[in-house]
Protein backbone atom coordinates (compact mmCIF):
# COMPACT_ATOMS: atom_id res chain seq x y z
CA UNK A 1 0.00 0.00 0.00
CA UNK A 2 1.57 3.58 -0.63
CA UNK A 3 0.90 6.39 1.28
CA UNK A 4 -1.38 9.17 0.93
CA UNK A 5 0.57 11.86 -0.95
CA UNK A 6 2.03 14.87 1.02
CA UNK A 7 -0.80 17.80 1.49
CA UNK A 8 0.25 21.08 2.68
CA UNK A 9 -2.23 23.30 4.64
CA UNK A 10 -1.94 27.31 4.73
CA UNK A 11 -3.54 29.04 7.73
CA UNK A 12 -4.02 31.65 4.74
CA UNK A 13 -5.55 34.83 6.73
CA UNK A 14 -2.47 35.97 7.79
CA UNK A 15 0.16 34.20 6.12
CA UNK A 16 2.93 36.33 4.78
CA UNK A 17 5.06 33.04 2.80
CA UNK A 18 1.79 31.98 0.75
CA UNK A 19 3.89 32.56 -2.37
CA UNK A 20 6.43 30.75 -1.79
CA UNK A 21 4.50 27.84 -0.32
CA UNK A 22 2.82 27.92 -4.11
CA UNK A 23 6.12 27.30 -5.47
CA UNK A 24 7.46 24.98 -3.37
CA UNK A 25 4.12 23.02 -3.56
CA UNK A 26 4.49 23.37 -7.22
CA UNK A 27 8.18 21.91 -7.32
CA UNK A 28 7.24 18.55 -5.25
CA UNK A 29 3.62 18.35 -6.95
CA UNK A 30 2.00 19.15 -3.52
CA UNK A 31 -1.66 19.63 -3.38
CA UNK A 32 -2.19 22.64 -1.20
CA UNK A 33 -4.83 23.88 0.82
CA UNK A 34 -5.27 27.90 1.19
CA UNK A 35 -7.56 27.67 4.34
CA UNK A 36 -9.49 31.29 5.55
CA UNK A 37 -12.66 32.85 6.50
CA UNK A 38 -11.98 35.28 3.50
CA UNK A 39 -11.80 35.57 -0.24
CA UNK A 40 -7.81 34.61 -1.08
CA UNK A 41 -6.34 34.76 -4.46
CA UNK A 42 -4.50 31.61 -5.59
CA UNK A 43 -3.05 30.58 -8.69
CA UNK A 44 -4.80 28.66 -11.14
CA UNK A 45 -3.63 25.04 -10.60
CA UNK A 46 -5.29 21.72 -9.79
CA UNK A 47 -2.74 21.47 -7.40
CA UNK A 48 -4.14 24.22 -4.79
CA UNK A 49 -7.70 24.50 -3.72
CA UNK A 50 -9.36 27.51 -1.65
CA UNK A 51 -10.89 26.81 1.39
CA UNK A 52 -13.17 29.74 2.85
CA UNK A 53 -14.75 28.91 6.05
CA UNK A 54 -16.99 30.59 7.92
CA UNK A 55 -15.83 33.74 10.16
CA UNK A 56 -14.96 32.95 13.71
CA UNK A 57 -12.23 32.22 16.41
CA UNK A 58 -10.53 28.69 15.66
CA UNK A 59 -12.71 27.73 12.21
CA UNK A 60 -9.90 27.49 9.87
CA UNK A 61 -7.77 25.68 12.77
CA UNK A 62 -10.33 23.70 12.75
CA UNK A 63 -10.89 22.77 9.43
CA UNK A 64 -6.72 22.16 9.02
CA UNK A 65 -6.87 19.82 12.30
CA UNK A 66 -9.62 17.67 10.79
CA UNK A 67 -7.93 17.16 7.08
CA UNK A 68 -4.11 16.91 7.88
CA UNK A 69 -2.94 13.31 8.29
CA UNK A 70 0.35 12.10 9.12
CA UNK A 71 3.41 13.42 6.88
CA UNK A 72 1.45 16.39 5.70
CA UNK A 73 2.63 19.65 6.67
CA UNK A 74 0.52 22.94 8.07
CA UNK A 75 2.15 26.56 7.77
CA UNK A 76 1.02 28.43 10.65
CA UNK A 77 1.55 30.76 13.86
CA UNK A 78 -1.27 29.95 15.81
CA UNK A 79 1.00 27.85 18.81
CA UNK A 80 -2.61 25.70 19.59
CA UNK A 81 -2.76 24.77 15.71
CA UNK A 82 0.61 23.72 15.49
CA UNK A 83 0.15 21.42 18.78
CA UNK A 84 -3.31 19.51 17.20
CA UNK A 85 -1.38 19.33 13.87
CA UNK A 86 1.52 17.68 15.92
CA UNK A 87 -0.69 14.94 17.69
CA UNK A 88 -2.15 14.59 13.96
CA UNK A 89 1.66 13.10 13.05
CA UNK A 90 2.01 15.90 10.53
CA UNK A 91 4.39 19.02 10.50
CA UNK A 92 4.01 22.40 11.42
CA UNK A 93 6.18 24.94 10.50
CA UNK A 94 6.06 28.94 10.80
CA UNK A 95 5.78 31.49 8.56
CA UNK A 96 9.63 32.85 9.99
CA UNK A 97 10.83 29.00 9.05
CA UNK A 98 10.49 27.95 12.98
CA UNK A 99 9.44 24.25 12.97
CA UNK A 100 7.07 23.25 15.81
CA UNK A 101 8.17 19.78 17.05
CA UNK A 102 6.79 17.49 19.61
CA UNK A 103 10.00 18.58 21.87
CA UNK A 104 9.54 22.58 21.05
CA UNK A 105 5.27 22.61 21.21
CA UNK A 106 5.47 22.67 25.03
CA UNK A 107 7.83 25.40 25.50
CA UNK A 108 5.74 27.29 23.23
CA UNK A 109 2.63 26.67 24.73
CA UNK A 110 3.98 28.18 27.82
CA UNK A 111 5.84 31.03 25.82
CA UNK A 112 2.32 32.14 24.84
CA UNK A 113 0.60 31.68 28.14
CA UNK A 114 3.36 34.26 29.50
CA UNK A 115 3.00 36.80 26.69
CA UNK A 116 -0.85 37.18 27.30
CA UNK A 117 -0.27 37.48 30.67
CA UNK A 118 2.28 40.09 30.37
CA UNK A 119 0.32 42.01 27.57
CA UNK A 120 -3.08 42.15 29.63
CA UNK A 121 -1.02 43.61 32.29
CA UNK A 122 0.28 46.43 30.38
CA UNK A 123 4.00 45.40 30.97
CA UNK A 124 4.44 44.67 27.16
CA UNK A 125 3.46 46.29 24.47
CA UNK A 126 3.72 45.77 20.80
CA UNK A 127 3.69 42.65 19.29
CA UNK A 128 6.99 40.56 17.40
CA UNK A 129 9.18 42.16 14.81
CA UNK A 130 8.53 43.27 11.60
CA UNK A 131 8.82 39.84 9.21
CA UNK A 132 11.69 40.63 6.87
CA UNK A 133 13.72 39.01 4.06
CA UNK A 134 15.79 36.68 6.38
CA UNK A 135 12.71 35.53 7.88
CA UNK A 136 11.02 34.22 4.60
CA UNK A 137 14.80 32.75 3.14
CA UNK A 138 15.02 30.81 6.70
CA UNK A 139 10.95 29.70 5.95
CA UNK A 140 12.13 28.71 2.66
CA UNK A 141 14.51 26.30 3.77
CA UNK A 142 12.91 25.07 6.89
CA UNK A 143 10.12 24.06 4.13
CA UNK A 144 12.14 22.35 1.81
CA UNK A 145 13.86 20.12 4.48
CA UNK A 146 10.22 19.17 6.01
CA UNK A 147 9.30 17.84 2.61
CA UNK A 148 12.52 16.50 1.91
CA UNK A 149 12.60 14.79 5.35
CA UNK A 150 8.89 13.27 4.95
CA UNK A 151 10.31 12.25 1.30
CA UNK A 152 13.14 9.89 2.10
CA UNK A 153 10.71 8.37 5.06
CA UNK A 154 8.09 7.18 2.83
CA UNK A 155 11.01 6.37 0.49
Amino acid sequence: MTAKPIEIFIDADACPVKDEIYKVAQRYGLKTWVVSNAFIMIPKTPMIERMIVDAGPDVADDWIAEHVAPGDVAVTNDIPLAERVLTAGAHAVAPNGKPFTENSIGAAIAQRALMEQLRSTGDILGGPKPFDRNDRSRFLQALDEIIQKERRKRG
